[in-house]
C-alpha cells in the first residue's frame, strides 16, 4: 500500500507540474488513446500498480486542464493546494458522513464550516447549512424546505401525504433563471414550466416592479450571480416588497455568493440575510474538489423535516444529525476540504481570491473592448461575454480558440446575440495566463474575421 500510495502521489504532482505548459484542451491523439479502456473485462484481477499505471497513461493526457489556470470554460474553479491535500488525505480516511458517530470528524467539521461561512455571508447566526453535491441539489433541498414549510401553514404535511390533493404552491422566477433551479423544481414536483416568470433587465437581473401580488403560498426564486452575465438580482428590494407577504424567498447564488466575501463587493448582496434558503457550490469559487455544494436554510427545523428519514439502526441525540440537512444517507465528508479551503485562506486570503479573479475578468473585457469586439454585459464580477460580430463569426472564433488549445471558453446565446463566455474562477489563474490567453485569443478571432470579410453586424 505505501508503495502504491507513493506512485500514486509521484504521478499526481508529475501531473500538476505539466499542467501550467500542456494544452487545455485534450489533443486528437489524447482522445484516441481512450480507446484503449474499451476491453472485455479480464477473468483474473491485474496488481493495482498496473492498473494506476494503466490509468495514468491513458487518462491522464485526456484531461481538460481545468485545475490550471487557463480554462475559462462554465463556471469551473480548480483545486486549492490546501484543499486537494485534505481531499486526498479525508479520501483514506474513507468517512462516512451520516451520522455524528459514524464520522465525529466529518460532523465537527460541518459544524465549524456553518459557522465560518454563515459569518462570511453575514447570515443569521441560527442558519443550518448542508452539504451537497452541487448548486442543483443545494437548489433542490432549500426549495423541498420551502415546500415544507409552506404547505405546513396551510395544514398539509406533504413528506407524509406527498403532492397529490396538496394546495397549490405558486413559483416566481426572475426571466434569466437558471438551468439547475428549473430542474430541481421539476424533480420536486412543483414543475418547471407553470413558474411565474417575471421580466428581466438587460443584464438579466429580475425587475422588483414586475413582481406580481402574494396570494398564498410562494416561493419567490432570486439569483446571486448571473451564469452568463455575473449579475445580480436586487435582493434587498424584493425583499422589502414582499415583507408581509406568505413568500418563501430562496436565492441561488451557485457562485455568486461568494462575492459577499468580498469587501469591494459585498454589496451586491444586500438583503441576502433576509432570504429564506440560499444555495452555493464550493467547488466552484471556493476552489475545492468536486463535488461539493452548500445549501443553507435560515430555519434549520423545515431543512431537517424535509430530509427527515426514521430507521430503527439510526439511533439519535441531541446533537446536531448531519443526514437530516442532506438529501443522501451515505455520503462522503465534503466538510474536510471546505474547511481546509477556508482555514487556509482566511477571510484576506478569500477576499483577495475574489478580487484577483474579477480583477482579470475587468482585463479580459477591457482588451477586447480597445480591439474592438463588443463586450454585452457590465463586467460586476468574473464573468465576461464577447460578441466577435455575426454570430456564425462568433462561433467560429470560439471553436477556434478551443482547438488552438491555449485557453478554453464556450459559448453562450445572451438576450438573442451569439456570445464567447469568459469565466475566471480558478485560484491558478495568472496575469502571464491572462496576457497568454489573450494573445491567441485577438490572434484568432482577427484571423477569421479577415478571412470572414471583416466585422459584420450582430
Amino acid at each position: 500500500m505505501d508503495e502504491l500510495l507513493r506512485d500514486a502521489t509521484n504521478r499526481a504532482i508529475r501531473y500538476l507540474d505539466s499542467i501550467r505548459e500542456r494544452r487545455v484542451s485534450p489533443g486528437p491523439g489524447a482522445l484516441e488513446g481512450l480507446g484503449g479502456f474499451a476491453r472485455p473485462l479480464q477473468d483474473q484481477p491485474l496488481a493495482p500498480a498496473t492498473v494506476l499505471a494503466e490509468l495514468d497513461a491513458l487518462g491522464s493526457p485526456a484531461t481538460v486542464a481545468s485545475a490550471g489556470g487557463r480554462f475559462f470554460g462554465f463556471v469551473i474553479g480548480g483545486s486549492l493546494p490546501a484543499a486537494l491535500a485534505a481531499n486526498i488525505l479525508a479520501s483514506a480516511w474513507d468517512q462516512n458522513a451520516l451520522l455524528e458517530v459514524t464520522s465525529p470528524v466529518a460532523a465537527a467539521l460541518e459544524k465549524v464550516c456553518r459557522n465560518w461561512i454563515g459569518e462570511l455571508f453575514g447570515l443569521p447566526p441560527e442558519s443550518e447549512i448542508g452539504f451537497v453535491t452541487s448548486a442543483t441539489m443545494a437548489n433542490f433541498t432549500g426549495l423541498a424546505a420551502a415546500r415544507h414549510a409552506l404547505l405546513l401553514e396551510q395544514g398539509w404535511d406533504v413528506e407524509a401525504r406527498g403532492l397529490f390533493g396538496a394546495p397549490p404552491i405558486t413559483v416566481v422566477v426572475g426571466d434569466e433563471v437558471h438551468v439547475s433551479l428549473l430542474k430541481a423544481l421539476s424533480m420536486l414536483g412543483l414543475g418547471r414550466d407553470r413558474v411565474v416568470r417575471v421580466d428581466a433587465d438587460a443584464q438579466g437581473r429580475i425587475i422588483p416592479e414586475r413582481i406580481p401580488a402574494i396570494h398564498g403560498p410562494t416561493v419567490v426564486c432570486l439569483q446571486a450571480g448571473n451564469v452568463n452575465t455575473g449579475a445580480f438580482d436586487p435582493l434587498e428590494e424584493v425583499a422589502w416588497r414582499l415583507h408581509g407577504a406568505p413568500a418563501w424567498v430562496h436565492v441561488d447564488g451557485a457562485f455568486g455568493l461568494w462575492a459577499a466575501a468580498s469587501p469591494s463587493r459585498r454589496h451586491l448582496l444586500r438583503g441576502v440575510d433576509r432570504a429564506d434558503s440560499l444555495a452555493t457550490d464550493a467547488h466552484k469559487w471556493l476552489n475545492v474538489p468536486y463535488d461539493s455544494g452548500l445549501v443553507i436554510v435560515r430555519n434549520a427545523r423545515h431543512l431537517n423535516a424535509a430530509m427527515s428519514s426514521t430507521a430503527a439502526y439510526l439511533a439519535e441525540d441531541e446533537t446536531r444529525a448531519p443526514h437530516l440537512c442532506v438529501p443522501e444517507m451515505s455520503r462522503r465528508a465534503r466538510a474536510v476540504e471546505v474547511w481546509a479551503a477556508l482555514r487556509s485562506l482566511g477571510r484576506a486570503g478569500l477576499a483577495e481570491l475574489i478580487d484577483r479573479t474579477c480583477d482579470h475578468a475587468r482585463r479580459f473585457a477591457e482588451a477586447f473592448r480597445r480591439a474592438g469586439h463588443e463586450v454585452l454585459n457590465e463586467v460586476v464580477i468574473n464573468q465576461v461575454l464577447v460578441s466577435f460580430g455575426a454570430p456564425e463569426i462568433t462561433r467560429r472564433v470560439i471553436d477556434r480558440i478551443q482547438q488552438d488549445g491555449t485557453c478554453w471558453c464556450g459559448g453562450t446565446r445572451w438576450q438573442g446575440k451569439t456570445a464567447m463566455r469568459i469565466s475566471v474562477s480558478s485560484w491558478a489563474t495568472t496575469d502571464a495566463d491572462v496576457g497568454r490567453s489573450l494573445e491567441a485569443s485577438l490572434r484568432i478571432a482577427a484571423d477569421v474575421q479577415s478571412h470572414a470579410g471583416g466585422r459584420l453586424a450582430g
